[in-house]
């Protein structure tokens, strides 16, 4: 049998930048602070960014952890290896085998 699944999206809103790193891999490592609707209710959510100044190469995830800090746990992580923005959800799924 065949279903449709609805995924709801959720975006999110008011983004602010909470940290700003610049390394010495010339990428900026932010994390950031915004709001998602979850049930109808507004809930606070921290991502994590990555940007190379040399080539302009961005990535993002928005909503990485409820817990900021895990969010600032994640991005020293890639600042301490010298991560690249690419290697943003690579480093994301090594950071949740670690942390589980």
């Amino acid at each position: 049998m065949f279903g449709v699944i609805r995924k709801i999206k959720h975006e999110v809103r008011d983004r602010t930048i909470y940290m700003e790193v610049f390394g010495d891999n010339k990428v900026s490592y932010r994390v950031t602070a915004g709001k998602v609707l979850v049930n109808g209710e507004e809930v606070t959510t921290y991502g994590v960014e990555a940007e190379d100044a040399k080539n302009g190469v961005f990535e993002s995830i928005a909503d990485f952890s409820r817990d900021i800090e895990d969010a600032v746990d994640f991005a020293e992580m890639l600042i301490a290896s010298k991560a690249s923005p690419s290697q943003i959800y690579t480093r994301a799924l090594t950071y949740l085998w670690i942390s589980i």
